[in-house]
């Protein structure tokens, strides 16, 4: 507010066409405009440095096929052209499988597995042969991991977009560009600015980055939110109160604006703001001016707004909630932030980062502690694939907080968290999707004392008993440490029941099932069937137990499995 230059002014005063009509010049100018390519983006890769690179499948477009493999395509960090890698994964097979368009459209991918040997699971389904993509689901993202080892997401990206300045924000997602575009254009005028979005996407991030980029970043941000302020108050602490204006107040106060003054106050929760408080809101908008309570004074002011709402503001309007002048002063200009689920593309960054910065946060608390675990924080690559695919009701800020719990989780040597948990903790109420994702253990290779890895005649696996290690019985080990031939046998001595087999190893019970997701020797009960079931319990007379052996899973796990598959 205060004087504006007359672009600014014209600025403010622009209708809804108009500042539409700007913001797709914008996204014509940086590129938006351009037709999407279908895309994979790295999730997920041991190499965490990884996570978030792209691959441009320009070829199906074209009506060509892509091979997905080891050594093909190559993926290179956005803005980083030179660096232009395969996965490059030792684990993945060198064999690949096939992406590519339908004879009859090319917006519709078919993914065949061809002569791959490597589990491919497509949105949390084994692929069998081939899986169709069709355009309604290559714009929602498709997930697909890669012997468990690697999950990528296939969706649309455009193809040519000028890199903006970060401001601190995480993604490089279509609407992450647009979405730093419009910072970027906004940042620099004095207008309004009415931020829009479900709760939970960052409404306060953006407009702490629209104020850090403009012309007043010098001076104070004040971040108000309206919704915890009560109706008696609000008048008083957004525009301060002369003395004795009311009982208690024996000297002046400052309110919200005059704090903010030459620098930017931010509004969140603008749709509750009470009614009585919107006509001197807007006053304020206007004219500049304030008149603190009880005073007969008013008092300019030099501030820009930058509100934020998640509520249907016109349906507030229409039910003479709020007010219409109001909704036209704040949104001198419009930003909509993208929900999480509209930009699958930025998941894996964003989680990696938070978990990164939850586990330094929680080191930092415990200095005084002495950890010498070197486990790696990811949980099992299960679920990151389950968790890429989650609605994220709560968007960015749920998916903070879950990786905040796993943090805690890892740096209190607990087990990780339970799937029970992490599906409660996603609302979903579907029990075959935590069957899923539960990590167990069902194929496994037989070992000698000398740790040679030999498998049994009908390919699957026994493993021989033997002490744990000395390194094991002390206790406080490295998972790093732990071979993959010590890590069968303790299993196989321990029955794969997995408390004892983590407490002979001397590593928490999350560290192994990092351990066990990362061995390609070791698959999920849930992936037995019952032609490998049926003949081995036969073999072992009934008995579960010499059964569970042989199939290398934990007769508890072996009986669920057979319960889910209708076996007796």
């Amino acid at each position: 507010m205060g004087k504006r230059t007359d672009r600014n002014s014209a600025l403010s005063e622009m209708t809804p066409s108009k500042i539409e009509t700007l913001q797709a010049s914008t996204d014509e100018s940086v590129g938006l405009a351009d037709l999407a390519v279908p895309t994979l983006t790295i999730l997920f890769h041991p190499d965490p440095q990884r996570i978030g690179e792209l691959a441009r499948l320009h070829e199906i477009p074209a009506g060509r096929p892509v091979a997905l493999s080891r050594l093909e395509p190559v993926f290179t960090a956005d803005g980083d052209p030179a660096d232009r890698r395969p996965l490059a994964d030792a684990h993945l097979s060198r064999q690949p499988i096939v992406l590519r368009p339908a004879r009859d459209d090319t917006d519709t991918v078919r993914i065949e597995r061809g002569a791959s040997r490597v589990r491919v699971d497509v949105d949390g389904s084994r692929l069998e042969a081939t899986h169709t993509v069709v355009p309604e689901a290559l714009a929602r993202g498709i997930v697909i991991t890669l012997g468990r080892r690697v999950v990528l997401l296939l969706h649309l990206h455009h193809a040519r977009m000028a890199a903006p300045p970060s401001f601190e924000l995480i993604g490089e997602s279509t609407p992450m560009i647009r979405l730093r575009h419009e910072i970027k254009a906004t940042a620099g005028l004095d207008a309004s600015v009415l931020l829009r979005g479900e709760t939970g996407t960052g409404k306060e991030l953006v407009a702490r980055a629209v104020h850090a980029a403009s012309p007043r970043r010098s001076r104070p941000f004040v971040s108000v939110n309206l919704a915890a302020i009560p109706a008696s108050l609000a008048a008083a602490e957004l525009f301060g109160a002369a003395r004795g204006a009311f009982t208690g107040a024996d000297r002046q106060r400052e309110g919200f604006f005059a704090r903010a003054s030459g620098g930017t106050i931010f509004l969140d929760e603008i749709g509750e703001t009470p009614p009585e408080i919107q006509p001197l809101l807007l006053r304020a908008l206007e004219d500049g001016e304030i008149q603190p309570v009880g005073s007969r004074e008013t008092q300019r002011v030099d501030v820009r707004v930058i509100a934020a709402t998640d509520a249907d503001l016109e349906a507030a309007i229409a039910a003479d909630q709020f007010r219409s002048p109001l909704l036209h002063r704040l949104a001198g200009y419009e930003i909509r932030l993208p929900p999480l689920r509209r930009r699958p593309g930025d998941f894996g960054r964003l989680f990696f980062h938070f978990l990164h910065q939850a586990l330094y946060d929680l080191e930092r608390a415990e200095a005084t502690r002495t950890r010498s675990r070197g486990d790696q924080p990811w949980p099992p690559v299960s679920w990151i694939s389950r968790l890429a695919r989650a609605p994220w009701p709560g968007n960015v800020r749920q998916l903070r907080n879950i990786a905040r719990r796993l943090a805690v989780a890892q740096c209190n040597e607990a087990p990780m968290l339970r799937l029970a948990t992490l599906e409660e903790l996603l609302g979903s109420s579907d029990p075959a999707a935590t069957h899923k994702t539960r990590v167990t253990a069902s194929k496994v290779a037989h070992g000698s004392d000398s740790g040679r890895v030999t498998t049994t005649s009908n390919g699957l696996a026994t493993a021989s008993s033997t002490p744990p290690s000395e390194d094991a019985q002390r206790g406080a080990r490295r998972a790093a440490d732990i071979s993959e031939q010590e890590l069968l046998r303790a299993l196989a001595q321990h029955g794969y029941e997995r408390k004892r087999t983590a407490d002979s190893l001397g590593i928490s019970r999350g560290a192994l099932y990092y351990l066990i997701e990362q061995c390609p020797h070791i698959r999920q009960a849930g992936d037995l069937e019952a032609a490998d079931i049926t003949p081995v319990v036969d073999d072992a007379a009934g008995d579960l137990l010499a059964a569970a052996a042989t199939l290398g899973v934990s007769r508890q796990a072996l009986k669920r499995r057979m319960r889910v598959l209708g076996l007796r």
